[in-house]
């Protein structure tokens, strides 16, 4: 009988906003622990996932995407937030769009070229290029630009190639025991998910500028009679944004708030009454001190 060892190690998803960070992750979890949307800087926050396989726990650092023009505090952060996921990490997934490489891709790309840690490279959305012949050029010319431990091109909307991803990041995570629990998915606390869960239905059912001017709050969570009662609070930057995001007669916050709900009672496994409220803080995505009550570190 041959001794398989247990491997265990941290793996930092890294790219520029919008190529599909979010959704690896949830596809490599087997259960959503990070919100997603069509929109760009959906992900503010460092998400922590938890794979668990009979050899292997593979704990995933989902990373708010990197860009260059981060002119509010909270972009800056955000920014933050990724670089520091490059230190003390065991592997990197650096993704990008297979249809194109941008100037972003080689910012991040530079702020690579110093980390000691094995970079993955991954081209996403694979499954949009019509032309197949077009791929493998592209694969010789990205291969050229640093010496990247694997190059996987693959649609993890698709599934197309993601087990080979992780294979090859299974392979690359040093000998160690789980850091975590075997039933354990993520780091994050319930008060992170309530939040989360709402915000990603503000960035599905709203537009333009309002979903990246608003930061969502927990006020309560409490169990009375075996129904969550959940108090949130909405927080935009002017009274326009707050007309738009209760919509007449509350239509808009009323339909955010049903689908919040079934998510959440999902998540808790019971029946959820959700009030939301909104209120207006001027400026709150370039203010540190607002940044800091509202859990950005």
């Amino acid at each position: 009988m041959i001794d398989i060892p247990f491997r265990s190690g941290y793996v930092a998803i890294l790219g520029r906003p919008n190529v599909g960070k979010s959704t690896l992750l949830n596809r490599l979890i087997g259960q959503k622990v990070s919100i997603t949307s069509h929109k760009p800087q959906t992900t503010r926050h460092r998400i922590l996932g938890i794979q668990n396989t009979e050899h292997v726990q593979a704990l995933y650092i989902d990373t708010p995407g990197m860009h260059t023009k981060a002119k509010r505090e909270v972009n800056r952060l955000m920014n933050r937030a990724a670089f520091s996921a490059m230190r003390d990490v065991d592997v990197i997934v650096f993704m990008i769009d297979a249809r194109f490489w941008t100037q972003e891709d080689e910012w991040i790309l530079d702020k690579l070229q110093d980390v000691e840690s094995p970079v993955i490279l991954v081209l996403n959305k694979v499954d949009t290029i019509k032309d197949k012949k077009q791929l493998l050029p592209r694969l010789a010319e990205l291969s050229e630009k640093r010496s990247f431990v694997d190059i996987v091109p693959l649609s993890v909307t698709k599934e197309v190639n993601v087990d080979q991803l992780e294979q090859t990041i299974f392979r690359l995570l040093p000998e160690g025991e789980a850091f975590f629990p075997k039933d354990q998915l993520t780091d994050q606390s319930d008060a992170f998910m309530i939040t989360e869960i709402i915000r990603e239905k503000i960035m599905r059912l709203t537009n333009k500028e309002l979903p990246y001017d608003t930061v969502v709050q927990l006020d309560i969570k409490e169990l009375k009679d075996d129904v969550l009662h959940i108090y949130v609070t909405i927080w935009v930057e002017r009274l326009g944004q707050k007309v738009i995001l209760i919509g007449e007669k509350g239509s808009k916050l009323k339909e955010i708030g049903i689908s919040a709900r079934r998510d959440l009672e999902k998540l808790f496994e019971k029946q959820v009454h959700l009030t939301l409220w909104v209120k207006i803080r001027p400026g709150w995505s370039d203010d540190a001190k607002a940044l800091a009550q509202f859990g950005f570190r």
